[in-house]
């Protein structure tokens, strides 16, 4: 399975993609678009092409997003929602299955806690994916989500045979 991560921003969107096979992670990119132009539907236009390349360039099967966190800001979380809506559209154009997480259930699922801070996020990706250079701040975090995919959809799975096993045979 081929997971593309994304940690959505208005500035800078990272990506990273990653193939699980069983319980082994592999690296295969990661990077930012950078949200250009002053004008905010030239902005999101921007994210959204760039977006579609790396799709069209890694061709993953399933993808994740980090959910918005509405902050004292309203202003910066509905812009935030803005760009996180043209990665949800570009992936949805894809025909992508996606997945949404919180960003306590990324911290907790990749560093044990939480509360954990970006450096601690970025410490525990390149601990799974040693001598791989993170584009910034922002892959490290696209990495980290489409790690806590892959965790889940394999612990999901577990549990899906669990529950067949328990049911028994069929009549």
């Amino acid at each position: 399975m081929r997971v593309l991560g994304i940690d959505p921003g208005l500035r800078f969107m990272g990506w990273g993609v990653i193939t699980v096979r069983g319980n082994v992670l592999g690296h295969v990119a990661n990077g930012v678009c950078e949200g250009r132009g002053t004008e905010m539907g030239l902005r999101l236009h921007s994210l959204f092409a760039q977006l579609e390349e790396v799709i069209a360039a890694h061709m993953p099967d399933c993808a994740a997003i980090e959910q918005t966190f509405v902050n004292r800001d309203a202003a910066g979380s509905l812009k935030l929602g803005q760009a996180r809506g043209v990665a949800l559209l570009a992936l949805a154009r894809a025909g992508l299955q996606t997945a949404e997480y919180a960003p306590n259930a990324i911290k907790k699922t990749v560093v044990g806690t939480g509360h954990a801070a970006k450096e601690q996020i970025a410490h525990m990706v390149r601990l799974q994916f040693p001598g791989v250079a993170l584009a910034g701040p922002d892959a490290a975090d696209a990495m980290a989500i489409a790690m806590t995919h892959a965790f889940h959809a394999r612990n999901g799975a577990r549990l899906a045979e669990a529950l067949a096993r328990a049911e028994g045979p069929r009549p």
